[in-house]
């Protein structure tokens, strides 16, 4: 579909397009690494059009600003989509078949009128993944990747995906990049977002679960933006999506295997050498498998930290905590985890989504390290309610780190919300 809504004129931003392809060609531009250039001799050819059209030569663009916009997406952006990335409001595009393209807008998806050609979408693919510097093949049909913007590229190839190749596009979004930012996006209340930061500062183990879309990047960043910055932070992740400010960070994504089948750097291989590198703080992006042991046991012996996973509530964030080490080998059995993750995660943040597609903290639950019958012990802090997220009764663990940072935890705590 093109992005021009003039049908007439199709045929000549078909012309315009295939002579800016060749200029690009001949002059040996690299269309996605200099846009700004791209886009000067797209201006010229539009211009030169439009110079043409008065002799009557050629017929007029009745917008020609429009058909600018519309060559550079072609040509050095990615084409029908591109309209969408430019859209502050699309969170997340995606492309179940080339006529069915999908957006999501404040937590609500909609079927959008974009009709794409199985050529275009094979096209679109090939351009994501060259500036990405990932690949998709037969041996690897699956691959997350990285946009110039930012943006989260996921893409099954046809045979995995049936019928055709499946591409999701989750957009990175700033809305927020400190607790109190989540506040004004009425996420959490003041108070607990001072809590939360607090408990940054004095170093607890932080675990932010919640399901696909709820906002779980965004609180982590957000989070992270709470660490001092005397501390070394080292990130691990398949991607790259953590983005916060920092002056001694190092951020580590992971790596696909090579053609020879050689080459990959998974999660938890990124989990165990960040423990080399001095780290002051350890953040894991999200957990999904093995890598969870590796956590587990930095952060058992004294190594502050934060992490991501996907559950429906806090209880269930543990139990998947409890559960993913196992994964890890024979040797590692329950009677080892379930203490360790109670002596390790002092506390849980559960986001979710309301009706109205806004994004919550549901509750705030502390550990303080107990475990009765394999069941680990938990203290509600926070949880939301009809009237909100409310204050329940429930403490923090270790408040002596809280007291060498200068706060009075219970006094935080206990004043009026």
């Amino acid at each position: 579909m093109s992005l021009v809504h003039a049908d007439p004129h199709d045929d000549v931003v078909e012309t315009l397009d295939a002579a800016l392809r060749e200029v690009v060609r001949r002059d040996g531009v690299d269309p996605q690494a200099d846009v700004r250039l791209v886009r000067g001799l797209a201006e010229r050819l539009v211009q030169d059009h439009d110079q043409r059209s008065l002799t009557g030569s050629v017929s007029p663009l009745g917008d020609p600003e429009a058909v600018v916009e519309e060559l550079v997406a072609r040509v050095a952006g990615f084409g029908p989509l591109q309209r969408y990335l430019d859209d502050p409001t699309v969170e997340e595009v995606w492309v179940n078949d080339p006529s069915r393209v999908f957006v999501a807008r404040a937590g609500r998806h909609e079927l959008t009128s974009t009709i794409l050609s199985r050529a275009q979408v094979d096209e679109l693919v090939e351009r994501m993944l060259k500036s990405s510097g990932r690949r998709v093949d037969l041996s690897q049909p699956f691959v997350d990747a990285m946009l110039p913007d930012g943006h989260r590229l996921h893409v099954v190839l046809e045979g995995i995906s049936r019928g055709f190749s499946a591409v999701n596009i989750r957009k990175f979004v700033v809305r927020a990049s400190r607790m109190h930012d989540l506040v004004e996006l009425g996420s959490l209340t003041t108070q607990a977002a001072s809590f939360l930061d607090a408990s940054v500062r004095a170093g607890l183990n932080v675990v932010v679960a919640g399901g696909t879309q709820a906002g779980k990047t965004t609180f982590l960043n957000c989070l992270a933006a709470s660490i001092p910055g005397e501390d070394r932070v080292i990130s691990a992740e398949e991607v790259f999506e953590l983005r916060f400010n920092h002056p001694d960070w190092v951020a580590l994504q992971t790596r696909q295997s090579g053609l020879e089948g050689t080459g990959e750097v998974t999660l938890r291989d990124l989990v165990k050498e960040s423990l080399r590198m001095r780290p002051s703080r350890v953040i894991v992006g999200e957990v999904r498998a093995q890598e969870c042991l590796d956590l587990l046991l930095a952060l058992n012996a004294g190594l502050p930290g934060m992490a991501s996973l996907h559950a429906n509530s806090a209880r269930e964030a543990l139990v998947k905590m409890c559960t993913l080490p196992l994964l890890a080998g024979e040797n590692i059995s329950a009677r080892f985890v379930v203490p360790t993750v109670a002596a390790s995660v002092d506390l849980v943040v559960h986001l979710g989504i309301d009706e109205h597609g806004v994004r919550r903290v549901n509750e705030i639950v502390a550990v303080p390290g107990r475990v009765e019958q394999d069941t680990i012990e938990t203290e509600t802090v926070f949880v939301r309610q009809q009237d909100g997220l409310v204050r329940l009764t429930g403490m923090p663990p270790r408040p002596e780190r809280y007291a060498r940072i200068g706060v009075d935890v219970h006094a935080l705590l206990n004043e009026a919300g």
